[in-house]
């Protein structure tokens, strides 16, 4: 089979770790890298034993496929140029900085009929995997993402940085649209929130509790999913799901770790059990590219499209203006002290 020639646009610490797992997938052909910053270009490329290109209209010119990790404000330009060569585009999370170039996007793609898959690894994570064999219905979620300071990702709000990616698994679960948003949150140390709070109601039924700080002195990063049958851990860190569920007392496909009691009420017999189940060792950024490969050559659609890129776009652009408008009424309710002279 012939393999797809890509290059990867941004060789920070994400594009780095790009090139190296497209380094090691059989079915591409890495053909070089491209940074604004020539030198760090150079490095990862000897790196990686591939070529950097000094322009990245060169670089697209001789690729059927970019993966570009630059920054956030450049991802609609990088992305867009690629496209209109028609180049199909892998963008790391989130899609763009606005939802009209998001939009452009995703009509661009369609348009030429090329992949647009936007990089929400959540998606793939070894945790979530493990769930593929159950029906989830969630009607309350609560999540927390929780890091440490870094400088690195402070350029966009905490809800762009980090809850957009449980924002896209929320989204991707309940399948509903979000009828209303009600958000907090707090600029602590940045010029932007770096601790926010959102509450989201689905047509359905559903609602979801979204907590992200990038202030916090432990790491977390865990989801719960609570529906009329089981109620479900994630724990993304560790790539770990726990199941406790009601299943009757001769389900034929219940395979618990652990038997919790009995429900005699009713006609029916049933159980709680406990479940863990097998979380195979996946490395989900490798994963995730790969899938983008698989789309190419069978000309499918990505599993995370553009659209759902658009989609949880869309939801942390609301949350941020809900917070915005919420912290204009907090400020006039309380208007600073004037001073005395």
């Amino acid at each position: 089979m012939e393999k797809i020639r890509i290059g990867v646009a941004g060789t920070g610490h994400l594009g780095n770790f790009h090139t190296k797992m497209f380094a090691q997938i059989p079915t591409v052909e890495l053909v070089g890298v491209y940074d604004v910053d020539k030198a760090k270009a150079e490095r990862v490329a000897a790196e990686h034993g591939t070529k950097a290109f000094g322009d990245y209209e060169q670089l697209i010119a001789e690729v059927q496929a970019v993966s570009i990790a630059t920054t956030t404000v450049t991802h609609f330009d990088v992305a867009r140029r690629a496209l209109e060569k028609g180049v199909h585009a892998f963008i790391e999370k989130p899609i763009t900085e606005t939802i009209d170039q998001a939009k452009i996007l995703v009509e661009l793609a369609d348009a030429r009929k090329l992949a647009l898959q936007v990089g929400h690894i959540e998606r793939f994570n070894p945790a979530i995997l493990a769930l593929e064999q159950y029906k989830l219905r969630p009607l309350f979620i609560e999540s927390h993402r929780l890091a440490q300071f870094n400088p690195r990702g402070s350029d966009v709000a905490v809800v762009l940085d980090l809850m957009i990616h449980d924002i896209d698994l929320i989204l991707s679960l309940v399948r509903s649209p979000v009828t209303r948003i009600d958000a907090n949150g707090v600029a602590v140390v940045s010029g932007s929130e770096d601790i926010a709070n959102a509450r989201l109601q689905f047509e359905n039924g559903c609602v979801a509790n979204v907590t992200a700080s990038r202030i916090s002195q432990n790491k977390m990063r865990k989801m719960r999913l609570f529906q009329n049958d089981a109620y479900i851990s994630i724990d993304f860190s560790q790539g770990l799901s726990e199941v406790f569920r009601i299943v009757d007392e001769d389900d034929p496909h219940a395979k618990p770790t652990m038997m919790l009691g009995k429900i005699d009420q009713g006609e029916r017999k049933r159980v709680i059990v406990y479940e863990q189940p097998e979380v195979k060792e996946v490395n989900s950024l490798k994963y995730e590219l790969e899938l983008f490969i698989k789309s190419i050559v069978n000309g499918t659609q990505p599993p995370v499209s553009g659209r759902d890129g658009l989609q949880a776009l869309e939801v942390a652009q609301e949350i941020m203006r809900t917070i915005s408008q919420n912290m204009a009424r907090l400020s006039g309710l309380n208007p600073k002290p004037e001073s005395k002279t």
